[in-house]
């Protein structure tokens, strides 16, 4: 059994959509952030870094407590043998791209959506930078998938890493059209039984999604008093 300590984030999405595309058991406990649930104790003995997801693997005799959302993915990849190529070429292949979230895609969206959508101070330099950088990083994906249906070959865990993050694009000063390929590939996933359950289940989960002035103390106004609580 699963522990699944998520809400409704990017990050939070890859996990459980990957329990869903592999039928592992699992229960999810919500850790509401806009409420300051992540700064509580308990969660952070298995998330030190206070941030969506993290897991607890009750199955081995010894649980097993992960964070850090790519580490997650790449453990449960490993443990059922699932959306990661066993051969070290197709591996390395998925790897890089998971990589390229965490390292790349995930932190610049997660700037393009803060700058442009949840600051106080609207900065145009800020804005402006991030927002490129978005279209810089859809367009290697877009490039990406132009001889491809998938990221690495089949369906794997980096294209449910990088999905969530496109989800997004609503949001982030572009129209998804504009880029063809990564249009068709998104178009594709977002059908696939398992996505649609984990949406489903998240917005089950998270009822009322807005960011009030509440919450955004709580997400945006982060120092180093937050890890000592």
């Amino acid at each position: 059994m699963i522990d699944l300590y998520f809400w409704t984030t990017p990050n939070g999405y890859k996990v459980l959509t990957y329990l869903e595309e592999t039928g592992i058991p699992y229960r999810i406990v919500p850790v509401n952030i806009s409420k300051g649930e992540q700064f509580e104790p308990g969660f952070l003995r298995i998330s030190p870094n206070n941030k969506m997801p993290a897991i607890v693997d009750q199955s081995p005799g010894v649980p097993i407590s992960v964070f850090e959302s790519g580490a997650i993915l790449l453990y449960l990849a490993e443990k059922t043998g699932r959306f990661l190529p066993k051969d070290v070429a197709g591996r390395i292949e998925v790897l890089q791209w998971l990589f390229w979230q965490i390292g790349g895609l995930g932190p610049m969206l997660g700037q393009n959506l803060h700058f442009g959508q949840y600051a106080s101070e609207k900065i145009p330099y800020a804005i402006d930078r991030y927002a490129n950088e978005t279209n810089r990083l859809f367009k290697v994906l877009d490039k990406r998938l132009s001889d491809r249906e998938f990221m690495a070959g089949d369906y794997s865990i980096a294209d449910i890493a990088i999905y969530p993050w496109v989800f997004k694009h609503p949001y982030l000063q572009l129209r998804l059209t504009c880029f063809p390929n990564l249009n068709r590939w998104f178009e594709t996933i977002e059908r696939r039984p398992a996505v649609v359950r984990a949406y489903e289940i998240g917005a089950s989960i998270n009822t009322t999604p807005t960011m009030t002035e509440d919450s955004k103390k709580i997400l945006l106004g982060q120092d180093h008093r937050a890890v000592a609580a």
